[in-house]
C-alpha cells in the first residue's frame, strides 16, 4: 500500500489499465475500478494521485439517469465513442464531474468516479480546495475534480496518459459494498453505486443498507 505523501510522484505508480479493461459491461468495470489509481500529470511533471474508492454506473439510452438518455448530442458524443477515455461534464453552473467511458464503441455508458482517497500531491490538493483537510478534499465528484484540477479541458482524453491515467498498483480491495445511486432524481432504485466500505472518503448517504460483495 502506498503511503500518502504531500508532494506529487515524479513517476506515476503502477501500470496503465488497457483499453480492454473498459471495453466490458459497465457493471463489471465499476466495482473493479475500486482500488485503482487516478493520476494527473501536473505542469511541473509530477503526478497528483488518488485511489478510487467510490463509483457509479450509468448505462445507455434506457437509463433515465444516464446522459445518453437524451441520445447522441454534442455533449454526449463522448459516451458513444471509444472506451477508455474521459467524459467530463459541467453541472449546476459550478461543478465538474469525471467519468470513464465503458463498453464497446457505439454503446453509450460510463462510470462516474465519486470519491478518491488521496495518495500523492496532498499539498496541491489542499491549495486547490482552500486548505481543506481530510474527506473534504476528495469526497464527492465535484470536490475530487477541483482537487485534481479536472475540467472540460480534460474531456475526451485518453486514460492512458499523458495527462490523465487510471492505473493499477496491485492493491486489492475486498470490502466492496453496493447500493442505489445517489445525487440523482430518477432511477434511484438501481444498485449501481459501489464503494470501499469503511473508507472515510466515501460519500455520505442516507440510502438503504448496502449489499456486501466479495472482492
Amino acid at each position: 500500500m502506498i503511503q500518502p505523501r504531500p508532494s506529487g510522484f515524479k513517476r506515476p505508480p503502477g501500470r496503465v489499465l488497457p483499453v480492454s479493461f473498459y471495453e466490458r459491461p459497465t457493471l463489471e468495470v465499476a466495482p473493479e475500478l475500486l482500488g485503482c489509481l487516478l493520476c494527473r500529470r501536473e505542469t511541473d511533471g509530477t503526478y497528483t494521485t488518488g485511489r478510487i474508492v467510490e463509483t457509479e454506473a450509468y448505462i445507455g439510452e434506457t437509463d433515465p439517469a444516464c446522459h445518453a438518455a437524451a441520445g447522441r448530442t454534442p455533449r454526449t458524443r463522448v459516451l458513444y465513442g471509444p472506451p477508455g477515455r474521459s467524459y467530463v461534464y459541467f453541472t449546476y453552473g459550478m461543478h465538474y464531474c469525471f467519468n470513464v467511458v465503458t463498453e464497446p464503441e457505439g454503446r453509450p455508458a460510463a462510470v462516474l468516479v465519486r470519491a478518491l482517497h488521496p495518495v500523492s500531491g496532498l499539498d496541491r490538493m489542499r491549495a486547490r480546495r482552500g486548505e481543506r483537510q481530510g474527506p473534504e478534499l476528495t469526497q464527492g465528484p465535484a470536490r475530487l475534480c477541483e482537487a485534481m484540477a479536472i475540467d472540460l479541458d480534460l474531456n475526451d482524453v485518453s486514460l492512458a496518459g499523458p495527462v490523465l491515467s487510471v492505473r493499477s498498483d496491485g492493491t486489492g480491495v475486498s470490502n466492496i459494498a453496493s447500493g442505489p445511486r445517489i445525487g440523482i432524481r430518477v432511477a434511484t432504485d438501481r444498485p449501481w453505486r459501489f464503494w470501499v466500505e469503511g473508507d472515510p472518503f466515501v460519500s455520505r448517504s442516507r440510502a438503504p443498507a448496502p449489499r456486501r460483495r466479495r472482492g
